[in-house]
């Protein structure tokens, strides 16, 4: 699907523009033309993108691709082709996964061009412009800062749930460690190598676009970028902070663990332990021997019993006495 909004200079906004109209529309150097590429097919992407835009092959090649294209930002000197990720909606936290976003910014244009079928970000902007339009009176740059800084907005609530589940499993490791709360710490972990990944490049991206000397880019607006930039820090410390945690609680799971099985260890080996010499005894009273005379001795069996008790009884005193008990 293509949607498109063209802001002329004189006259009313357009919508939906045909091919013929945004190549009219480009040669408005004053006005103001927004080309989303949503789910596009092959022959809609060469068509905008190649034969009416005339961008690199290259950048089209990316737009295509479905492999992970890292974020970045290329200058071609008449337009930047910047590449961003935001989180899939709806996803579970511990199976986060992102989707690419295509910007071609240029003085009078901004296009983009995603695969998947829905991009919160850019369908949150499309309803802001239909209540209100004047967002486009702002130019170009300050368009793409819009769809940028929303997507940058998305990360945190995220990085919030996780430090929330976190406290609560590291509650539940301290209490009593579960096979499934391992599984669900890797999980978050992995969630969060996620993050990360996405997030320190994309932070390298906005720090460009709000420092280099970028003719896309009017020297005003910088400081809208350096805000977007400041946030991806911020997210990058916090999310840091956040996989140190799930460190320590995974290594609180592992020692939960190996000191429960040290318990159980110990149990079975005092068990095993006091068992031992009671085994020795019995299998000698069991031996069938012509002369033994307590076989014959009518409390032989009473008294075989009282030193089974006596041996355990003096083996606990010892344990205990110890401190292995």
């Amino acid at each position: 699907m293509i949607r498109s909004i063209y802001c002329p200079t004189e006259g009313p906004r357009q919508f939906d523009l045909s091919p013929e109209q945004i190549c009219a529309a480009l040669q408005d150097s004053k006005g103001l033309l927004w080309v989303s590429l949503e789910h596009p097919t092959k022959e809609e992407l060469h068509t905008i993108l190649g034969d009416i835009f005339h961008f690199h092959p290259l950048t089209i090649e990316d737009c295509e691709s479905l492999g992970y294209q890292a974020p970045k930002v290329d200058n071609f000197g008449d337009y930047l082709f910047i590449i961003v990720h935001a989180l899939k909606p709806d996803f579970p936290l511990d199976h986060l996964d992102t989707m690419e976003l295509n910007c071609f910014l240029g003085p009078n244009y901004l296009v983009t061009s995603y695969l998947d079928l829905h991009m919160p970000a850019v369908d949150e902007l499309w309803e802001k412009l239909e209540r209100d339009q004047r967002s486009l009176e702002r130019g170009a740059d300050m368009l793409c800062h819009a769809i940028l800084d929303t997507i940058v907005d998305e990360y945190l609530p995220i990085i919030d749930l996780m430090d929330e589940e976190i406290d609560k499993l590291e509650d539940l490791v301290l209490a009593r460690p579960q096979p499934y709360m391992l599984e669900r710490l890797l999980d978050i972990k992995h969630s969060i190598l996620t993050l990360r990944r996405v997030i320190a490049p994309q932070r390298e991206v906005m720090n460009r676009l709000s420092r280099d000397d970028l003719l896309q880019i009017r020297p005003a607006n910088r400081i809208y970028f350096r805000d977007v930039y400041d946030h991806l820090v911020r997210l990058h410390d916090i999310s840091e902070s956040v996989r140190d945690i799930v460190g320590g609680a995974l290594d609180i799971y592992l020692s939960s663990t190996s000191n429960r099985m040290n318990q159980i260890v110990k149990t079975l080996t005092i068990v095993s332990t006091i068992f031992l010499p009671l085994t020795f005894l019995a299998g000698v009273y069991g031996m069938n021997f012509d002369v033994m005379p307590e076989l014959r001795w009518r409390y032989g069996y009473f008294f075989m019993w009282g030193v089974f008790i006596t041996i355990a009884l003096g083996m606990l005193w010892l344990f205990r006495r110890k401190g292995w008990l």
